[in-house]
Parts: C-alpha cells; structure tokens; sequence
C-alpha cells in the first residue's frame, strides 16, 4: 500500500485557510444578495440616517486612496509604510461594509431612473462593480492571509490581481454614488 503524502498547501495551513476564506465570502455575498434584493427595508422613505450613500462613497474614495498611497510605497520599497496604507485602505473598506449593510437594512435598494440619458452607461458600471466586488472580497481576504503568514511570493503574485480589482471597486463604488445622486437630482 502507497501512501501519497499531503501537499504543501495543507501542511502550511494553507488549503484549510483558503477555503474558509472562500466560505465566509460567499457567506456574505449571499447575505448582501438577500439584503438588497429580498429583505425589506425598515425605513424605505430614508428619514433615518439619509447621509449613510454620502459616507459610503467617501468611505470608497478613501480606501482608493490608501490604495495607490499603498502601491506608490511598495514601488519605494517602503514594506512599513505600504502596510500601514493597505490596514487602513482594509479598515475604509471595512466600515463602507457595515455602512453598506446599514443602509441597505434601512433603506434598501435605490433604484437608477429609467429616464435618465445614462442609464444604460450606469447600469453597465454597476453590474461590473457588483462583480468585481464579490471576486474582490476573497482575494483581499487570500492578499492579506498571505502577507500576514510571511508567504510573500504568494502575496506578490496574488496583489497583482488584488490591487487592480479592489482599486475598480472603489472608485466605481463613488462615480456610481455620484451618478445616481446627479440622475436623482
């Protein structure tokens, strides 16, 4: 009897930490699906906490930022610096998601005018958007696993898909805000 030995990825804690990644992600990507889309919305007029949209695109435009401040300091080779902006574009990212949650509960989904001249430019934007972000959560969470163990060659490769995609989201998460706020207008 042979017996085949385990792999890297499970002797390292890899494998398992990846698919619980991968797990909690689609866990929440399907409570975001039952929010928006099934839940009804305790406060659907938006009286309670009308700014939350406001803050979430801020929140977007913030971690944006952190974003390319953290990638101008990995090209300097500032390893500290670029970790400090990356926590912190992850800590922006991380309060949009509860505000998301919050006002998504509240206020549920808010709907682009069928009127509007572009709608069709919009409704392409936030298809995208919505998903890149479902792709954009496990690889941030798979980025940062990685780094965090010391695994840096796995964390070079992966980051170079990460950054692009969670740099989209943010950025199309504030020019969508911007746009449904100037086609309600």
């Amino acid at each position: 009897m042979t017996t085949v030995a385990p792999s890297s990825s499970h002797r390292s804690g890899t494998g398992p930490a990846i698919a619980a990644i991968l797990v909690v992600s689609a866990a929440a990507t399907l409570f975001l699906f039952w929010l928006i889309y099934v839940h009804p919305a305790s406060d659907a007029g938006g009286a309670r906490l009308a700014f939350l949209p406001a803050l979430n695109a801020l929140l977007n435009g913030l971690s944006a930022t952190a974003l390319l401040i953290g990638f101008t300091f990995i090209r300097a080779r500032r390893i500290a610096a670029h970790r400090t902006s990356m926590i912190t574009a992850f800590g922006f990212s991380t309060l949009f998601l509860v505000s998301y949650i919050l006002h998504h509960a509240l206020h549920g989904d808010v709907r682009y005018p069928t009127h509007a001249a572009l709608r069709i430019f919009y409704l392409w934007l936030l298809s995208s958007h919505i998903i890149l972000a479902i792709v954009a959560l496990p690889l941030i969470l798979v980025t940062f696993f990685f780094s965090l163990t010391g695994r840096f060659a796995q964390h070079r490769k992966i980051a170079r898909w990460t950054f692009p995609v969670w740099l989209y989201v943010s950025v199309t998460g504030v020019v969508t805000y911007v746009m449904l706020r100037l086609a309600m207008s």
